[in-house]
């Protein structure tokens, strides 16, 4: 993972893998792009997932080990989210279509659409035709969150390729302390690259809630911490919640852990706390759910606690945001231990 000379890039940018075996997370699916690069038989390739999990990255690092030197002359990169139009299609990418380019055999000019779903239908029944005409000289890899907005005719010309956000086998949790001194986590792993790099002054809780509050987004998490980099000069998990504007996971621990013993006062008193420092509904039950989701407790109790969290997250969202629908999430978890003694 090598570095740029511009010091003042972002450091997701500037530390952006240039090798496919750099990517971190989706194994399965990199290792099907590492064969292509091998065989350098590239097809027409739609790869969707999430955004900041390596979708473009991967398919720039492949252009980059099909076509090396030939690789500003040989590809065309364009975001869809900007240039959506069929304009688009039928001057840009026909034109470089077109274009005469020498390269090795059995290489071909690469057309790299990022948010391809973006693009309008009659965008994209243009490019199907361009697919067609130019196979032998052309082929094009499309990066989108969401593969079913793209046209059937473009997905059966496509391998589709799917990556998800990384696993809990990637990432260490801020609320599991007995996992804490484990580096084994791939993305610990690469922040641990990058803070070593950049000599950033860190600990490694600060480093276990950069890696929480990204959620498996490999983006967010540099950006998390060049943040906190930048505002506080040391990482640590302080600091990062409040860059991240998030509630701290231990405080809502300690609150799952008084409902399921019952403990409503307890309880609401750590709520109205949270809710006085002013976060909102909506990042104490999305920060409530990852704490719960990697909470050790029996399961059945740990799917009743989801269950009440995701139909109150759906009335938040809804509009009724207020202090009375946590309170009565709060009454609905203590209910539970109730109910059972």
């Amino acid at each position: 993972m090598a570095a740029v000379d511009n010091t003042h890039l972002p450091w997701v940018e500037k530390y952006r893998p240039s090798e496919i075996k750099d990517v971190v997370g989706n194994e399965d699916t990199v290792s099907r792009l590492e064969i292509i690069a091998e065989e350098g038989n590239m097809p027409n390739l739609v790869i969707s997932g999430p955004p900041g999990i390596g979708k473009t990255t991967s398919i720039l690092c492949l252009a980059h080990a099909l076509l090396g030197p030939s690789y500003k002359e040989a590809v065309l990169e364009l975001n869809a989210s900007d240039e959506r139009g069929i304009d688009v299609v039928r001057n840009q990418i026909k034109m470089f279509a077109q274009k005469k380019v020498n390269l090795p055999a059995g290489r071909h000019k690469i057309v790299i659409l990022d948010e391809a779903d973006n693009m309008t239908e009659g965008a994209q029944q243009a490019m199907r035709r361009t697919m067609e005409v130019f196979s032998d000289s052309t082929r094009f890899a499309l990066a989108c969150n969401y593969s079913n907005k793209i046209i059937e005719p473009i997905q059966s010309r496509c391998a589709i390729l799917r990556y998800t956000r990384l696993t809990d086998a990637q990432v260490s949790h801020i609320v599991r302390v007995s996992q804490r001194s484990d580096l084994s986590f791939k993305v610990l792993q690469r922040l641990m690259k990058v803070v070593e790099a950049e000599k950033v002054p860190h600990d490694m809780e600060g480093l276990e809630a950069i890696i929480f509050t990204a959620e498996g987004d490999m983006r967010q998490a540099l950006n998390n911490l060049q943040a906190t980099h930048s505002g506080f000069n040391f990482v640590n998990a302080e600091n990062v919640f409040q860059v991240c504007d998030q509630p701290h996971p231990l405080v809502l621990k300690s609150l799952i852990d008084h409902c399921a013993n019952a403990k409503f006062n307890e309880a609401h008193d750590l709520l109205e706390v949270l809710w006085q420092e002013g976060y909102s509904s909506s990042d104490i039950i999305s920060t409530l759910f990852k704490v719960v989701k990697n909470q050790e407790m029996a399961e059945t109790t740990k799917l009743y606690f989801i269950r009440e969290i995701g139909l109150t997250h759906v009335k938040i969202v809804q509009g009724m945001n207020s202090l009375l629908q946590l309170s009565a999430l709060i009454a609905h978890l203590c209910k539970l231990k109730n109910s059972e003694s």
